[in-house]
C-alpha cells in the first residue's frame, strides 16, 4: 500500500484525468486500502491519492482514484456516485471536471421527502431525466436526522425541466414529492430558472466538452426504414391498397412474385343479378390422367 500512496503522489500530475475520479464528502475512516478495494469493483485501479494534512496526517475528505481506461472511470461514476461508506453519500465525477464549475442554476428544491428516502434514492430516481451533479438531504444538525427535503442539481435546464414535470406530484416512498426549482442564496425569494441564467447556461455548456452519459438507460432509437429494406438483408413491410367499398379483400396483394390466393366464400364478391351466368373460374381445374375415373361427387 506504500507503494500505491507513493506513486499516487508522484503521478498527481502525470496521471490520465480522463480516466480519473474525483471521491468527495469522505469520513474520516475512509483510507487508501478502503478505496482502493471499493473501487477495483468497478474496473482495474492504476491508483489511489488521498491527500492528507502534513500535521495531522488527516486526510482533507476527498481524494483521487485512477482507473486503466476512461471506460471504467465513467462506469464508477455510474455506479459509485452517492452510496453510503461510513453513513456517508459520497460524491463521485470525473477529476477533470471538478476543477471546472459545472453548477448553472438548474437547481430543483424536493419537498415532502419520506424519512427513508437518501441521497442514494434521490440520485438513482432523478438521474432518469438527465446527468446529475449533486443530491442532498437536508438533516437535523443534532440528532443527524433528515428535515424532510433535499436538493438535486443538474447540469443542464433541459435535464432540470423534464424533472420538474414529470416528478412534480408523484409518489416517492408511499408520499407525494414536491418538486420546484430551489431559491438562490442570499437573494429576496427569487429561484434558479431564470432567463438569464438559462442563457449563460447555454453559453457554458457550448464550451464544454461532450459529458459522458451518466444515465441508468441511455435513450433507444429506433432503426431508420431503410435498413428494412431488401439490399440491407431485410424486407421492407408491404404496401396494401385500399379495399374495395364493401369488401374487407384490398384490391391488390402485396407484389412478392406469387400469385393472389382465390377469394374466400363471402368476402369480396359482390352478389350477382339474377338471370346471369356465373363467372368462369380463375382456377381452373387441370386435365385428369388417361384412363383415370373421375373423383366421387358427394350430394
Amino acid at each position: 500500500m506504500a507503494q500505491r500512496t507513493t506513486q499516487g503522489v508522484q503521478s498527481i500530475f502525470e496521471r490520465n484525468q480522463e480516466a480519473t475520479c474525483y471521491i468527495g464528502n469522505l469520513d474520516t475512516q475512509a483510507n487508501e486500502e478502503l478505496l482502493w478495494e471499493l473501487f477495483v469493483q468497478c474496473g482495474p485501479v492504476v491508483n489511489v491519492h488521498v491527500p492528507r494534512d502534513k500535521i495531522t496526517s488527516q486526510h482533507q475528505g476527498y481524494a483521487f482514484v485512477e482507473f486503466r481506461s476512461e471506460e471504467d472511470a465513467d462506469y464508477a461514476i455510474k455506479i459509485m456516485n452517492m452510496i453510503k461508506l461510513f453513513g456517508k453519500p459520497i460524491r463521485v465525477n470525473k477529476a477533470s471536471q471538478d476543477k471546472r464549475t459545472n453548477e448553472v442554476g438548474a437547481n430543483l428544491f424536493i419537498g415532502n421527502l419520506d424519512p427513508e428516502v437518501d441521497e442514494k434514492l434521490l440520485y438513482d430516481t432523478f438521474s432518469a431525466f438527465g446527468a446529475v451533479l449533486t443530491t442532498k438531504i437536508m438533516r437535523d444538525g443534532e440528532s443527524g436526522g433528515p428535515k424532510g427535503f433535499g436538493f438535486v442539481a443538474y447540469d443542464s435546464f433541459e435535464a432540470s425541466d423534464a424533472a420538474l414535470n414529470a416528478m412534480n406530484g408523484q409518489f416517492l416512498c408511499n408520499r407525494p414529492i414536491h418538486v420546484s426549482y430551489a431559491y438562490k442564496k442570499d437573494t429576496k425569494g427569487e429561484r434558479h430558472g431564470s432567463a438569464a441564467e438559462r442563457m449563460l447556461a447555454a453559453q457554458a455548456r457550448a464550451a464544454l466538452p461532450q459529458r459522458p452519459n451518466q444515465s441508468f438507460a441511455a435513450p433507444v432509437t429506433a432503426p431508420p426504414l431503410a435498413m428494412a429494406t431488401p439490399q440491407y438483408g431485410g424486407y421492407a413491410p408491404p404496401v396494401m391498397q385500399p379495399a374495395i367499398p364493401g369488401s374487407m379483400m384490398p384490391m391488390s396483394m402485396p407484389q412478392y412474385g406469387m400469385a393472389p390466393p382465390p377469394p374466400a366464400h363471402g368476402y369480396g364478391m359482390p352478389p350477382m343479378p339474377p338471370g346471369m351466368p356465373a363467372p368462369p373460374s380463375m382456377y381452373p381445374r387441370p386435365p385428369l390422367p388417361p384412363n383415370m375415373p373421375p373423383p366421387p361427387t358427394y350430394a
